[in-house]
């Protein structure tokens, strides 16, 4: 079966210089129906990422920045009461945030209260908001992309763990190589190149890609290994915690994606490598206050503790 992934990297490949490990990611975290979280210093193209992620799909998107002061009525919408023309009478109209779009930006979301965070957890969970009382469905896809600076920057508020497990991946972008660097000085504007992407693909197909995401089978042995990784942050790395049921669902559903992506259609089976190449997308922002401080990630310490076979 022959699948557009390939054209999509290759288009965003384009924008992003010398991220093709973060794009691919970023796209598996799309087609898991997952939620993305990229954390990184300010300037690293962060925004631009979103911004040709999402025209590149043809989906709508929109953007929030998130400050000290925001609201939950700022993402979600509010109740405004409009008057009849010529009368006294009327009647309250939502008017609905800019979370009730496909792809949403949550800009630097740890500058903002931990009140304005948790009002994204119903709809990244659940795809739909309750506001006032009413529940309204949100469209079909709809992805989070949230950006934060580094905790140890001044004026954030870190994200708590429960809403760290809403995120399927934690990608870090970096500093492009010399050659990515020297490219990107000497080229067209990074955000003016997305903002003239051409959608590759329709809703319909990219619903029919998500679909394909369930029918990566998965063998004993496969499973075998992920049940050993998850065991092993419980029980033998001397983690405080480890990885929760939902959290080895994520790393299932990241890895079927990943399958996916790198094989382009080609296979709909998952292999070892699948899971090592999603895992530190996956584990180190559920588990980041276990690592030790040798500078050594929690899936590095998994990957070498961690036998593919037994």
């Amino acid at each position: 079966m022959s699948l557009p992934i390939e054209t999509i990297v290759g288009q965003l490949n384009q924008v992003i210089l010398g991220k093709e490990l973060q794009i691919k990611l970023a796209l598996a975290c799309l087609l898991a129906r997952g939620h993305l979280l990229i954390e990184d210093l300010p300037g690293m193209g962060k925004t631009t990422l979103s911004h040709a992620l999402a025209g590149t799909l043809g989906l709508e998107y929109k953007r929030i920045q998130f400050t000290s002061d925001l609201l939950p009525a700022d993402i979600l919408g509010v109740s405004i009461f409009e008057r009849q023309a010529d009368s006294d009478t009327g009647q309250f109209r939502f008017h609905p945030g800019p979370v009730f779009s496909q792809v949403l930006l949550a800009d630097e979301i740890n500058r903002a209260t931990p009140k304005a965070q948790s009002a994204l957890l119903e709809a990244m969970e659940e795809g739909q908001v309750t506001v006032e009382g009413e529940t309204r469905p949100l469209p079909d896809p709809f992805f989070v992309i949230a950006t934060q600076n580094p905790v140890s920057q001044s004026g954030t508020f870190p994200l708590p763990e429960s809403q760290l497990d809403r995120f399927l991946m934690c990608i870090q972008l970096g500093y492009p190589d010399e050659r990515a660097e020297r490219e990107l000085l000497e080229g067209r504007d990074r955000r003016a190149l997305a903002n003239a992407l051409k959608a590759l693909v329709s809703e319909k197909a990219l619903r029919q890609l998500q679909g394909l995401v369930n029918k990566i089978k998965a063998s004993s042995s496969v499973l075998d290994y992920l049940q050993r990784i998850v065991a092993y942050t419980r029980y033998e790395g001397g983690y405080q915690y480890g990885l929760s049921p939902r959290g080895a669902q994520a790393l299932l559903r990241a890895a079927r994606a990943w399958a996916l992506v790198e094989g382009e259609g080609k296979r709909n089976y998952l292999l070892p490598e699948d899971i090592q190449a999603v895992l530190p997308a996956v584990v180190d922002h559920r588990l980041a206050d276990a690592a030790d401080g040798g500078g050594h990630s929690v899936s590095q310490s998994i990957l070498a503790s961690v036998p593919v076979l037994v």
